[in-house]
């Protein structure tokens, strides 16, 4: 069972607290350890009776009867997220993102142009013969857009750029 709590938990990775600024002096609690959605957490729960005279409350938790519930990954886990995170502002990281973002793209068109997602036949040979194909089409698709000078995809419009009104300024 999760361990009650009538202090505030400080962040594994951070050791900041997860409570507003009313609460954010407080001492860390123990947690209990849990399992959530497949995964290992450490879960605090707060009492009621705490969180209930708060004047930051609204803050902490959507809870109209109970207390806040916080669940925080162990301090290892926490502090890979926090070093990926820290990575994804790099320059070099976001070259190496753009090329997989541009694959990604081509996968999404090829499922979405001819349905690759599944073989319409049976066996390796007729199921290889459908995927040249596929790769044959989307490069001819490519090649006319290129030739034509139209994009390869469409920005989505709302519906009311299509119905061609203006909002007032």
């Amino acid at each position: 069972m999760p361990a009650r709590a009538s202090t505030a938990p400080r962040s594994p990775s951070t050791g900041t607290s997860g409570r507003p600024p009313a609460h954010a002096g407080t001492p860390a609690p123990g947690g209990a350890p849990a399992t959530l959605r497949g995964t290992t957490a450490i879960v605090i729960k707060f009492d009621k009776e705490t969180c209930r005279p708060c004047p930051v409350r609204d803050q902490c938790t959507r809870s109209k009867t109970g207390g806040r519930t916080l669940s925080l990954q162990p301090r290892e886990v926490q502090e890979v997220l926090d070093h990926a995170r820290l990575q994804q502002g790099d320059e070099q990281w976001r070259a190496k993102y753009a090329i997989r973002a541009g694959i990604e793209g081509t996968i999404h068109q090829a499922v979405a142009v001819t349905g690759m997602r599944r073989a319409r036949y049976l066996g390796l040979h007729k199921t290889h013969l459908e995927h040249v194909f596929s790769a044959v089409a989307l490069n001819l698709i490519r090649l006319d857009a290129w030739w034509n000078g139209h994009p390869l995809d469409r920005t989505r419009v709302s519906h009311l750029a299509s119905l061609g009104l203006s909002l007032p300024a």
